[in-house]
């Protein structure tokens, strides 16, 4: 195993320590435990079992368990039970007796939201419909984490410096690009439904943009394409001007949150999960570009417009911290550092 993901998994145990009793002896269903968030869930928990006295049995959804076992062959342990499947055409009933369902299955990829914004949308809006009629129908079931995500709040206008959990913005929903966020509000209003109406036990984490290993440095995301930069020791292009701001959370302290607030959070109440420290794109490709040995030209492709407001995308995790007792334990710059180190490795 890496040496970073395994300090980091240290690091979780540690300040998870106190709430894994509830997931000891029981059942945990993922969907989408082959992607980012899923592979460090994965971690965690093959971590745990191996190293507590901790004991727990993961049933994960893939739609392709084998070609990921022949890259991750770590995770073909006998408390890991892959079953090929979509979301959209899985038979659920040969699932019983489950306590915990994480539903983290759909990608947050820019591309497919653009090339196929339909598949996107019933991805997103069907899948968690099936999978919620699943989880009403399970008697022993403790709490249901839906992973959503901040693009529910619609563009956030610039006099808003952190987006709260109660605002909500305009989304322009006469445009196919809209998919992804769309898809994600009706997936939260289902989970409302079926929290008040079938008592299913709804947590919801609204997630921002992350940084760290399993990050995939070839899709959308700007962090992970200037790590790639890096590691290529090439220039970084940034194809807009530069001027947006985002802000990061380190893979270790994502896991701490959406573990806590699968265990602890309040029913049918969302969390942001992020960090809320802003940076421009400039200066975040900036940065990262201080790992270069010979640091590289960064080139902007795009024009500043003065006139346009500047396109910002941060939250406010106050709640998270006031209310589940979390916290930010891995700034941008160390984030960056173990990413590196494990592409390095």
């Amino acid at each position: 195993m890496s040496k970073i993901i395994d300090n980091d998994l240290k690091y979780i145990l540690n300040e998870t320590k106190s709430l894994l009793n509830e997931v000891n002896g029981k059942t945990i269903f993922i969907t989408g435990g082959t992607g980012f968030f899923g592979k460090w869930l994965l971690d965690f928990f093959l971590y745990l079992n191996n190293n507590t006295k901790i004991k727990c049995q993961l049933i994960v959804l893939s739609r392709n368990p084998n070609e990921f076992l022949k890259e991750y062959n770590k995770f073909n342990v006998p408390f890991i039970q892959f079953l090929k499947g979509d979301i959209l055409t899985f038979d659920y009933n040969q699932l019983t007796n489950i306590d915990y369902i994480i539903h983290a299955a759909t990608d947050a990829d820019a591309k497919l939201n653009s090339e196929n914004p339909l598949l996107m949308l019933e991805t997103i809006t069907i899948g968690t419909k099936r999978i919620l009629d699943f989880a009403k129908n399970q008697e022993n079931l403790k709490s249901f984490l839906l992973t959503s995500s901040g693009a529910i709040y619609g563009k956030q206008p610039q006099n808003i410096a952190k987006t709260k959990e109660t605002d909500s913005f305009p989304i322009d929903i006469n445009t196919s690009t809209s998919a992804y966020a769309e898809g994600k509000r009706i997936a939260e209003l289902y989970s409302a439904i079926y929290s008040s109406q079938h008592n299913v036990p709804i947590k919801i984490a609204r997630c921002f943009a992350f940084v760290g290993p399993y990050l995939p440095l070839d899709k959308h995301f700007a962090v992970g394409n200037f790590i790639s930069d890096v590691l290529s020791k090439r220039e970084t292009l940034i194809k807009g001007d530069g001027t947006a701001l985002r802000s990061y959370m380190y893979a270790s302290d994502l896991v701490i949150w959406l573990l806590t607030i699968l265990i602890k959070g309040e029913n049918n109440v969302p969390y942001n999960v992020g960090s809320d420290v802003a940076i421009s794109i400039f200066d975040l490709a900036t940065l990262v570009n201080k790992n270069q040995i010979e640091p590289k030209e960064i080139k902007v492709l795009g024009l500043k417009d003065n006139n346009r407001p500047i396109e910002q995308y941060i939250p406010s995790i106050t709640r998270g911290i006031e209310t589940l007792n979390l916290k930010l334990t891995v700034s941008l710059e160390e984030a960056i550092q173990r990413t590196l180190q494990f592409h390095q490795e």
